[in-house]
């Protein structure tokens, strides 16, 4: 039984991206799809396309190396992480971004900011 898919949905990424993969498949929920758009808006990944239960995220690379240079779950299951818009992290100084889940919708930390709205801090990726 798995109690966090967001964190199995990450680790899937991290893992395809040591393995050099070129894609990667991920059970389909709404949060996962919001999580891998946002990865493709700001161009982690190149491409997700859904299909009846699976997520395909196409992978992207420059020169060999990975685009995502690490992925971190900061709410987790045991202990949830809730930010108010003046907390919303910077992280690696500007370099990554955070995702949030807010009344607003699931966004990165940017847009949660212009919207002054907090929520619950999902994961850091830089």
């Amino acid at each position: 039984m798995m109690t966090d898919p967001i964190a199995d949905m990450l680790t899937r990424i991290r893992n395809a991206h040591l393995a050099l993969h070129k894609e990667v498949n991920v059970p389909r929920s709404k949060i996962k799809e919001a999580i891998a758009s946002i990865l493709k808006q700001e161009g982690y990944v190149e491409d997700v396309t859904t299909q009846d239960r699976t997520i395909t995220i196409q992978l992207k690379y420059h020169q060999g190396k990975a685009a995502i240079a690490g992925l971190k779950r900061v709410s987790k299951p045991g202990r949830r992480k809730y930010v108010g818009v003046g907390e919303i992290p910077r992280v690696q100084n500007g370099l990554g971004i955070c995702i949030l889940s807010t009344s607003r919708g699931v966004m990165d930390g940017m847009s949660a900011r212009e919207a002054s709205v907090g929520g619950e801090l999902l994961c850091e990726i830089w």
